[in-house]
């Protein structure tokens, strides 16, 4: 049994390739309030789980599912989620949401007049320093914030062209990740005011990004966004206050540094947070469907300066 003896939350999977196998089916299982009952894939058959070429096929012989992740790439997630609405069935959407601002509405739209549940999942929000960096930033006015968002395409996407594709985002699709905390922990809307783009001739997403913003209260925040980087990986928020006083953010939200005192050091456990507030929101007949970093990408995308970069080579 599940929470307060309710029977587990009944779950499937569309699109079953790294990011399900290395975090939706382990949060899934570890929390005994789900139950991950099937997912459904046109060829990746992870071990333990049954899987179906198509959601047809895995509703079929499934009708017992509640709820639905999506974790296919962003660019067919706008039709795979307006049937699985149609189905009057919850939906958990792998980050980005969608390709688009204007699909990422359409579903949440959807959601509300069928009375779904929808989660637009925006994991780093969960990493264990974010809400602590949150309270800090709430509690003094703040002079600057420099992020630097740095890894390696070639190991943490592997053989993913849909990367490089229209609406694949490119350095945005872990850059976006940041975006998702600096939104949380400000209060104030963030507006891009201008980047560099830079594109690989034979891509059509950006590989590096240099990006400035400016908050509604007037302070300057610079993002440097980098795929290419070797070495250490680097995901990492720096903010500085009207009084000198430093905070750094790092490892993606784990770690908490203030004037050079670590605080906070954790383990991430980001998707078991996430998978026990899309339960909670089910339970409340709620949804938790903010597009503000999507939002920052899609005005960068409008407004950034496109930059010819060498062809990129898996």
């Amino acid at each position: 049994m599940g929470l307060f003896g309710k029977k587990p939350l009944k779950i499937g999977l569309i699109g079953l390739g790294k990011i399900a196998v290395d975090q939706h089916i382990p949060s899934i299982r570890a929390n005994k309030s789900l139950e991950l009952v099937a997912g459904c894939s046109p060829r990746a058959r992870p071990e333990g789980v049954k899987a179906y070429d198509d959601m047809d096929a895995m509703l079929a012989a499934h009708p017992e599912i509640e709820a639905i992740a999506i974790c296919t790439p962003p660019q067919i997630r706008h039709e795979i989620a307006k049937a699985v609405i149609a189905t009057g069935r919850h939906v958990f959407l792998e980050k980005p949401p969608a390709a688009t601002l204007g699909e990422a509405e359409a579903i949440k739209t959807l959601a509300a007049a069928k009375g779904v549940s929808l989660l637009a999942s925006w994991h780093s929000r969960f990493a264990p320093a974010v809400e602590a960096t949150r309270k800090w930033v709430s509690e003094r006015p703040i002079k600057s914030i420099t992020i630097h968002w740095k890894e390696n395409v070639r190991q943490w996407h592997p053989g993913q062209a849909w990367i490089f594709e229209p609406g694949g985002m490119g350095v945005f699709d872990p850059g976006i990740n940041s975006l998702s905390i600096l939104t949380r922990i400000l209060k104030d809307a963030v507006m891009v005011k201008g980047a560099n783009l830079h594109i690989p001739v034979n891509c059509d997403a950006p590989i590096q990004v240099e990006m400035d913003m400016q908050t509604e209260a007037g302070f300057p925040i610079r993002a440097e966004y980098d795929f290419l980087q070797t070495g250490v990986q680097t995901w990492s928020i720096y903010v500085e206050s009207a009084a000198g006083e430093k905070l750094t953010l790092s490892m993606g939200g784990t770690e908490l540094e203030i004037d050079g005192k670590t605080l906070i050091k954790e383990k991430e456990a980001e998707y078991s947070g996430l998978y026990a507030h899309f339960y909670n929101l089910i339970q409340k007949k709620e949804s938790d469907a903010d597009f503000s970093p999507l939002r920052i990408v899609a005005d960068a995308m409008l407004l950034g300066k496109r930059i010819a970069a060498p062809e990129y080579i898996e």
